[in-house]
């Protein structure tokens, strides 16, 4: 079965930029990592991984080698990739920029928020890895900072937000909401009650696209796909939590200059 990336309209057709938000159809894994599991983190056969990534390289015309993703930490650090590393030499990012052809930028994710993105003038792309805590810290406004630092414009910028977890399955603790909080009283619009005390359904989508909005990002949009209510297409680590299984799989979200 091949691979059925979903595509964003705002990114699709830019001369010389390709992009998909891969779903776990198209895959060899099996078990609990069924389908399209992207994510070397993960303790899934070895090969199966191997052959997924080969798999989302091919369908992203670069080669397989030159997939690249990072050791994701929930950080705010965003760096420039100029060649490729070996998979067992991942940097501690969560973010990364190029504008080098031939190299396909890779954000895993199964439950964060992946964010692509791009400014088709200048050629230089971008893809961040957005948790609460990612988004909180900075890490769509690192990734952007390295953008320019590669020569691109904010304002050219078009930035999307791909499948992530909805807020209807995003219940979080007290906790939670009071650090969002504490950074801008106003991110409560992204908070409704939960039906438990002191717990709360948070919006991650709508807080990263703000996020992204105050930084003065051109265009941006959101795939509005959730990773929780969507076994088929998508792995979720909350959904894995909640069934008590011991691991799950990852998607993975690219983009890449031909």
């Amino acid at each position: 079965m091949p691979t059925r990336p979903l595509h964003a309209m705002e990114l699709e057709d830019l001369p010389g930029i390709r992009h998909g938000f891969y779903t776990r159809v198209g895959g060899v894994s099996t078990g609990i990592y069924r389908g399209l599991n992207c994510g070397p983190g993960s303790n899934d056969d070895a090969s199966a991984v191997e052959l997924n990534r080969t798999r989302v390289a091919i369908s992203m015309n670069v080669a397989p080698e030159n997939l690249m993703s990072l050791y994701q930490i929930h950080s705010a650090t965003a760096i420039t990739v100029t060649e490729p590393w070996a998979d067992d030499a991942r940097p501690q990012a969560d973010g990364m920029v190029t504008a080098t052809p031939g190299i396909a930028l890779g954000i895993l994710t199964a439950d964060c928020a992946p964010v692509l993105f791009a400014d088709p003038k200048t050629g230089i792309i971008g893809a961040a890895h957005a948790g609460w805590r990612g988004a909180l810290a900075g890490v769509a406004e690192a990734t952007l900072e390295q953008m320019e630092t590669l020569g691109a414009h904010r304002a050219e910028i078009i930035a999307v937000v791909g499948p992530t977890i909805s807020q209807q399955n995003y219940e979080v603790g007290g906790d939670l909401r009071t650090q969002v909080l504490a950074d801008d009283n106003d991110n409560a619009t992204f908070f409704v009650p939960s039906d438990r005390p002191d717990h709360w359904r948070f919006d991650l989508e709508a807080y990263v696209l703000k996020r992204l909005r105050q930084a003065g990002v051109g265009t941006m949009a959101g795939l509005g796909e959730c990773t929780y209510a969507d076994e088929d297409r998508f792995f979720s680590f909350r959904r894995t939590t909640h069934r008590g299984e011991e691991d799950y799989g990852r998607q993975i979200s690219c983009i890449a200059l031909s």
